[in-house]
């Protein structure tokens, strides 16, 4: 799919696809070669004809009655998202959290593979997390320059969450995943995604709250 053509699809659209990706690459795991809207919808909490809407961006591939191929679905969409190669990840903080994000096994299955893996404490450093050697910050520009890695994560404590930022900003990173819970800024022509677990707890401890009764108006 040309450049122009992924310019047109509607922001909502690119942000649902990857929820759709990642049921459609469990069910092919488990054998399953066709889904229905309908299925997909119970299994992303997506109605059935948002889907069927969101997928004629990318033309009509469906068949009534049988469904969705899988695996040309699964292919589509990668292309469309750019996951159809695979991604260099560097990720900065090999503490608890960072050693569970760089054996998420979710990332390979999407291509992404954490490549390089910085911390500052001289008792991690040298040590092993999978197959990656844990490096010194000071190394961090030059690897980054090497291995031409675009995607950043930052895993750090709070205190030293803008200066990693900005660091992997100057040496080259466009994608920063920030795993901390404190505000951070980055350079034009840098996107910044915020992944804070207790604002995803928080977003959705409203929805329980009134459910039981108990949300306070």
């Amino acid at each position: 799919m040309d450049r122009a053509m992924t310019e047109r699809i509607p922001e909502g659209v690119i942000e649902r696809l990857p929820a759709y990706l990642n049921i459609l690459i469990q069910l092919r795991g488990d054998g399953v070669t066709t889904v229905s809207s309908a299925r997909l919808g119970e299994l992303t909490a997506v109605n059935p004809a948002q889907i069927r809407r969101d997928l004629t961006h990318f033309g009509s591939f469906g068949k009534r009655g049988v469904g969705y191929d899988i695996a040309t679905l699964v292919e589509r969409i990668q292309r469309i998202l750019g996951a159809d190669h695979a991604h260099r990840l560097a990720l900065v903080g090999a503490g608890n959290l960072g050693s569970a994000i760089a054996g998420y096994e979710g990332l390979r299955q999407h291509g992404f593979t954490v490549t390089a893996i910085f911390d500052n404490d001289p008792a991690k450093i040298g040590a092993r997390i999978g197959e990656i050697t844990i490096q010194p910050l000071e190394e961090l520009e030059e690897t980054l320059r090497r291995q031409d890695i675009r995607i950043g994560i930052v895993a750090v404590p709070s205190e030293a969450a803008q200066d990693v930022t900005d660091r992997l900003a100057a040496a080259g990173v466009r994608v920063i995943l920030n795993y901390t819970p404190v505000i951070v800024r980055v350079p034009q022509g840098v996107t910044l995604h915020n992944t804070d677990p207790v604002q995803e707890l928080l977003h959705t401890l409203y929805y329980l709250s009134r459910r039981e009764g108990v949300a306070h108006v």
